[in-house]
Protein backbone atom coordinates (compact mmCIF):
# COMPACT_ATOMS: atom_id res chain seq x y z
CA UNK A 1 0.00 0.00 0.00
CA UNK A 2 0.87 3.44 -0.32
CA UNK A 3 2.01 5.78 1.92
CA UNK A 4 2.37 9.71 1.29
CA UNK A 5 5.75 11.34 1.41
CA UNK A 6 4.93 14.42 3.44
CA UNK A 7 7.64 15.57 5.86
CA UNK A 8 11.36 14.47 6.66
CA UNK A 9 11.93 13.22 9.80
CA UNK A 10 12.69 15.07 12.58
CA UNK A 11 16.20 15.19 15.04
CA UNK A 12 15.19 17.30 17.58
CA UNK A 13 11.71 17.42 19.53
CA UNK A 14 11.00 21.48 18.29
CA UNK A 15 11.48 19.76 14.84
CA UNK A 16 8.59 17.23 15.78
CA UNK A 17 6.75 19.28 17.19
CA UNK A 18 6.64 21.68 14.28
CA UNK A 19 5.74 18.39 12.58
CA UNK A 20 2.68 17.80 14.30
CA UNK A 21 1.61 21.44 14.21
CA UNK A 22 2.06 21.56 10.06
CA UNK A 23 0.27 18.74 9.48
CA UNK A 24 -3.02 18.54 11.97
CA UNK A 25 -4.73 20.93 9.69
CA UNK A 26 -5.11 18.02 6.92
CA UNK A 27 -7.26 16.34 9.79
CA UNK A 28 -10.01 14.83 8.36
CA UNK A 29 -12.47 14.74 11.26
CA UNK A 30 -15.90 15.67 10.26
CA UNK A 31 -17.80 12.06 8.64
CA UNK A 32 -18.52 9.12 10.23
CA UNK A 33 -16.13 7.01 8.39
CA UNK A 34 -16.71 3.10 7.91
CA UNK A 35 -19.37 1.97 10.06
CA UNK A 36 -18.66 -1.53 9.02
CA UNK A 37 -15.16 -2.12 7.61
CA UNK A 38 -14.52 -5.26 5.42
CA UNK A 39 -10.97 -5.38 6.84
CA UNK A 40 -9.31 -3.73 10.10
CA UNK A 41 -5.54 -3.32 10.33
CA UNK A 42 -4.11 -3.29 14.04
CA UNK A 43 -0.63 -1.60 14.51
CA UNK A 44 1.96 -2.31 16.99
CA UNK A 45 5.24 -2.16 18.13
CA UNK A 46 7.12 -4.65 20.60
CA UNK A 47 10.50 -3.11 22.25
CA UNK A 48 14.01 -5.39 23.13
CA UNK A 49 14.21 -3.72 26.74
CA UNK A 50 13.29 -0.81 28.12
CA UNK A 51 16.07 1.64 27.02
CA UNK A 52 14.36 5.19 26.25
CA UNK A 53 16.97 6.41 23.38
CA UNK A 54 17.53 5.82 19.50
CA UNK A 55 19.40 2.72 18.71
CA UNK A 56 16.62 0.25 20.81
CA UNK A 57 15.72 -3.26 18.82
CA UNK A 58 12.33 -3.16 17.85
CA UNK A 59 9.46 -4.87 15.80
CA UNK A 60 6.39 -3.13 14.02
CA UNK A 61 3.93 -5.49 13.14
CA UNK A 62 0.70 -4.69 11.06
CA UNK A 63 -2.14 -7.62 11.38
CA UNK A 64 -4.89 -7.00 8.94
CA UNK A 65 -8.26 -8.83 10.08
CA UNK A 66 -11.85 -9.46 8.50
CA UNK A 67 -13.89 -6.99 9.58
CA UNK A 68 -16.77 -9.52 10.69
CA UNK A 69 -15.33 -13.00 11.45
CA UNK A 70 -11.60 -11.22 12.84
CA UNK A 71 -9.35 -13.83 11.21
CA UNK A 72 -6.38 -12.75 9.97
CA UNK A 73 -6.16 -11.78 6.53
CA UNK A 74 -2.61 -10.59 6.28
CA UNK A 75 0.49 -9.84 8.12
CA UNK A 76 3.38 -7.58 7.60
CA UNK A 77 6.69 -7.32 10.38
CA UNK A 78 9.43 -4.97 9.95
CA UNK A 79 12.97 -5.48 12.61
CA UNK A 80 14.01 -2.10 12.97
CA UNK A 81 15.51 0.45 15.62
CA UNK A 82 13.62 3.12 17.20
CA UNK A 83 13.96 6.67 15.66
CA UNK A 84 13.91 9.01 17.89
CA UNK A 85 14.45 9.15 21.56
CA UNK A 86 11.48 8.64 23.92
CA UNK A 87 9.69 11.81 24.85
CA UNK A 88 6.00 12.18 25.73
CA UNK A 89 3.88 13.64 23.07
CA UNK A 90 6.17 12.90 20.65
CA UNK A 91 6.21 9.09 20.77
CA UNK A 92 4.97 8.19 17.15
CA UNK A 93 8.43 9.83 16.17
CA UNK A 94 10.12 6.59 17.87
CA UNK A 95 7.58 3.92 16.10
CA UNK A 96 6.35 5.97 12.75
CA UNK A 97 9.47 4.50 10.54
CA UNK A 98 9.19 1.07 11.35
CA UNK A 99 5.34 1.00 11.27
CA UNK A 100 5.04 2.77 7.63
CA UNK A 101 7.90 0.26 6.37
CA UNK A 102 5.31 -2.53 7.88
CA UNK A 103 2.38 -1.25 6.14
CA UNK A 104 4.51 -0.89 2.70
CA UNK A 105 4.49 -4.40 3.17
CA UNK A 106 0.61 -4.83 2.78
CA UNK A 107 -1.04 -6.40 -0.71
CA UNK A 108 -4.01 -5.48 1.09
CA UNK A 109 -5.02 -1.80 1.85
CA UNK A 110 -7.41 -1.76 5.00
CA UNK A 111 -10.41 -0.02 5.56
CA UNK A 112 -9.70 1.05 9.63
CA UNK A 113 -6.18 1.65 11.09
CA UNK A 114 -6.57 0.67 14.59
CA UNK A 115 -3.66 2.02 17.08
CA UNK A 116 -2.14 0.90 20.60
CA UNK A 117 -1.80 4.54 21.47
CA UNK A 118 -3.95 8.02 21.03
CA UNK A 119 -5.32 9.82 18.20
CA UNK A 120 -6.59 13.57 19.32
CA UNK A 121 -6.45 12.81 22.70
CA UNK A 122 -2.96 14.39 22.81
CA UNK A 123 -1.14 17.64 23.77
CA UNK A 124 -1.07 18.65 20.47
CA UNK A 125 -4.12 16.90 19.10
CA UNK A 126 -2.50 14.90 16.80
CA UNK A 127 -1.08 11.51 18.21
CA UNK A 128 0.15 8.48 16.17
CA UNK A 129 -3.31 7.82 14.96
CA UNK A 130 -3.74 10.91 13.35
CA UNK A 131 -0.40 10.93 11.77
CA UNK A 132 -0.97 7.78 10.35
CA UNK A 133 -4.45 8.58 8.63
CA UNK A 134 -2.81 11.82 7.43
CA UNK A 135 0.60 9.99 5.77
CA UNK A 136 -2.05 7.07 4.53
CA UNK A 137 -5.49 8.64 3.61
CA UNK A 138 -6.53 5.94 5.91
CA UNK A 139 -9.52 6.07 8.91
CA UNK A 140 -7.46 5.94 11.77
CA UNK A 141 -8.18 5.61 15.70
CA UNK A 142 -6.05 5.07 18.40
CA UNK A 143 -7.15 2.85 21.86
CA UNK A 144 -5.28 3.60 24.90
CA UNK A 145 -4.59 1.49 27.52
CA UNK A 146 -4.07 4.27 30.01
CA UNK A 147 -4.98 7.89 30.07
CA UNK A 148 -2.54 9.99 28.70
CA UNK A 149 -3.94 13.55 28.78
CA UNK A 150 -7.67 14.89 30.21
CA UNK A 151 -9.95 14.20 32.81
CA UNK A 152 -13.21 11.57 32.95
CA UNK A 153 -15.55 10.17 34.81
CA UNK A 154 -15.72 6.32 35.96
CA UNK A 155 -17.89 4.87 33.44
CA UNK A 156 -20.81 2.31 34.38
CA UNK A 157 -19.36 -1.37 35.09
CA UNK A 158 -21.00 -2.70 32.02
CA UNK A 159 -19.68 -3.46 28.59
CA UNK A 160 -20.54 -0.70 26.45
CA UNK A 161 -20.65 2.20 28.86
CA UNK A 162 -18.53 5.30 28.42
CA UNK A 163 -18.07 8.50 29.52
CA UNK A 164 -16.21 11.72 27.70
CA UNK A 165 -12.52 11.90 28.37
CA UNK A 166 -12.34 16.04 28.88
CA UNK A 167 -8.91 17.97 28.22
CA UNK A 168 -9.71 21.65 29.08
CA UNK A 169 -13.74 21.33 28.08
CA UNK A 170 -12.42 19.68 25.19
CA UNK A 171 -13.85 16.29 24.39
CA UNK A 172 -10.86 14.84 23.10
CA UNK A 173 -11.79 11.19 23.09
CA UNK A 174 -14.20 8.51 25.12
CA UNK A 175 -13.64 5.79 28.52
CA UNK A 176 -15.50 2.71 26.86
CA UNK A 177 -16.02 -0.48 28.63
CA UNK A 178 -15.10 -3.11 26.53
CA UNK A 179 -15.62 -6.10 29.27
CA UNK A 180 -18.39 -6.07 32.43
CA UNK A 181 -16.06 -4.94 35.46
CA UNK A 182 -13.13 -4.85 33.68
CA UNK A 183 -10.88 -1.54 33.45
CA UNK A 184 -11.97 0.44 30.31
CA UNK A 185 -9.79 1.49 27.07
CA UNK A 186 -9.28 5.01 25.95
CA UNK A 187 -10.77 5.85 22.30
CA UNK A 188 -9.51 8.51 20.41
CA UNK A 189 -10.76 9.65 16.60
CA UNK A 190 -7.21 9.87 14.35
CA UNK A 191 -8.76 10.72 10.88
CA UNK A 192 -11.69 10.31 8.65
CA UNK A 193 -13.72 8.88 11.38
CA UNK A 194 -16.38 9.81 13.90
CA UNK A 195 -16.02 9.18 18.01
CA UNK A 196 -19.61 6.90 18.20
CA UNK A 197 -17.98 5.11 15.03
CA UNK A 198 -15.20 4.83 16.63
CA UNK A 199 -16.20 3.30 19.42
CA UNK A 200 -19.20 0.85 17.60
CA UNK A 201 -15.79 -0.19 16.03
CA UNK A 202 -13.90 -1.07 19.14
CA UNK A 203 -16.89 -2.90 20.77
CA UNK A 204 -16.65 -5.22 17.55
CA UNK A 205 -13.20 -5.52 17.83
CA UNK A 206 -13.61 -6.81 21.25
CA UNK A 207 -15.46 -9.90 21.69
CA UNK A 208 -13.64 -11.70 24.09
CA UNK A 209 -11.09 -9.66 25.70
CA UNK A 210 -10.31 -6.07 26.61
CA UNK A 211 -8.22 -4.94 23.88
CA UNK A 212 -9.16 -4.95 20.00
CA UNK A 213 -7.70 -8.25 18.40
CA UNK A 214 -6.70 -6.34 16.01
CA UNK A 215 -4.09 -5.11 18.99
CA UNK A 216 -3.73 -7.97 20.53
CA UNK A 217 -2.77 -10.22 17.33
CA UNK A 218 0.05 -7.27 16.12
CA UNK A 219 1.21 -7.54 19.80
CA UNK A 220 1.39 -11.37 19.44
CA UNK A 221 3.06 -10.90 16.27
CA UNK A 222 5.72 -7.90 17.23
CA UNK A 223 6.72 -10.03 20.45
CA UNK A 224 7.40 -13.26 18.21
CA UNK A 225 9.14 -10.90 16.23
CA UNK A 226 11.64 -10.19 18.31
CA UNK A 227 11.84 -13.36 20.16
CA UNK A 228 12.88 -15.42 16.97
Amino acid sequence: MEVRDLHAWPATPREAEAVQDRLRPMLELGGPGPVSPRTVAGLDVAYAGDGGGTGTRLAAAVTVLDGTSLEVVEESVVLGTAAFPYVPGLFAFRELPALLDALRGLKTVPELLVCDGFGVAHPRRFGLACHLGVLTGLPSIGVGKTSFVGGHEEPGPRRGDASPLLDGGEVVGRVLRTRDGVKPVYVSVGHRTDLDTACRNVLGLTPAHRLPETTRRADRLARDALAG
